[in-house]
């Protein structure tokens, strides 16, 4: 009898392959290879994450908000990884670090099938305010990429209103990506499947190693074995043990790869072994 779970997978799967559109979505290399945390972290603590030769540093910020001084603390979770992909790809898509939202962001949730409304409004509009005050570094051990000097995510903008009576209008008209960010993420963006972002919206790790894979799994010439201690050391933020983890972590990449089918990769006592595999979408896409 097919489980649940399996079930799950396979109508991941389906739905990925069925998909005749072929939108693209597009991430920074910086977040392929580390992460945000996955849940919400103390309003005043501060975010590293190490990933494959580069490490990530997020500082929670403050805003005025009503007349009154605010601390946000980091953006955590699914809808805070939705946000960011969103304004990744729609500046790479235009050309412009000033972002539309509005009907575009609107639209652009639709698709990824979340309907703006009740929760999932507030759960963007905490997450928007996150985003917009945070501030980060990525550094980076080689030579070609340099960690960047403290900035932001965006300079201005990304504002969730909640108007009572108009749910048309949820947000600003636009937002505008900070300058250093926006350079990085022209030099170095990563194609991603759009139906295979739609099929994890609510998977904050699953997101996770599908991105780090569509990176990753392409550039290899040969096998690549990645240890459990390094597997931890990217993805197991918010897990005490690797015993807690490693379930967590396989059940996690199973939703990635049935949303990635072109990945081969093994998992064993070891840790994950990536082999050389197609990208999830064709280089030329991205232009």
């Amino acid at each position: 009898m097919v489980s649940e779970r399996q079930r799950s997978l396979v109508d991941i799967a389906a739905e990925v392959m069925a998909d005749e559109s072929q939108r693209i979505g597009i991430s920074y290399t910086g977040f392929c290879l580390t992460s945000l945390p996955h849940k919400k972290l103390p309003d005043d603590q501060t975010w590293e994450k190490k990933g494959h030769r580069v490490t990530l540093w997020i500082e929670p910020g403050r805003m005025k908000t009503r007349g009154k001084v605010v601390t946000y603390g980091v953006p955590y979770g699914a809808r805070a990884r939705m946000i960011l992909l969103y304004l990744q790809t729609e500046a790479v898509r235009t050309g412009s670090r000033e972002v539309a939202l509005g009907r575009s962001m609107r639209e652009w949730m639709e698709r990824m099938g979340l309907a703006i409304g009740g929760e999932t409004a507030k759960s963007l509009r905490e997450q928007a305010a996150r985003i917009s005050a945070c501030t980060l570094k990525f550094f980076w051990e080689n030579e070609e990429q340099e960690g960047w000097a403290r900035g932001g995510i965006v300079s201005s903008g990304l504002r969730f209103k909640l108007p009572e009576d108009n749910q048309a209008s949820l947000w600003e008209d636009r937002v505008v990506l900070d300058e250093t960010f926006w350079q990085a993420l022209r030099e170095h963006p990563v194609p991603l499947l759009e139906a295979a972002i739609r099929q994890l919206k609510d998977r904050s790790m699953s997101l996770d190693i599908y991105v780090w894979l569509a990176w990753r799994c392409h550039q290899l010439k040969k096998p690549t074995p990645i240890s459990w201690p390094a597997i931890f050391a990217q993805f197991g933020g918010g897990f005490a043990a690797m015993k807690h983890f490693k379930p967590s972590f396989v059940e996690a990449m199973s939703a990635a790869l049935a949303a990635y089918p072109e990945a081969r990769t093994e998992i064993d006592e070891r840790g994950v072994t990536l082999h050389p595999s197609r990208p999830p979408v064709g280089r030329l896409a991205v232009g």
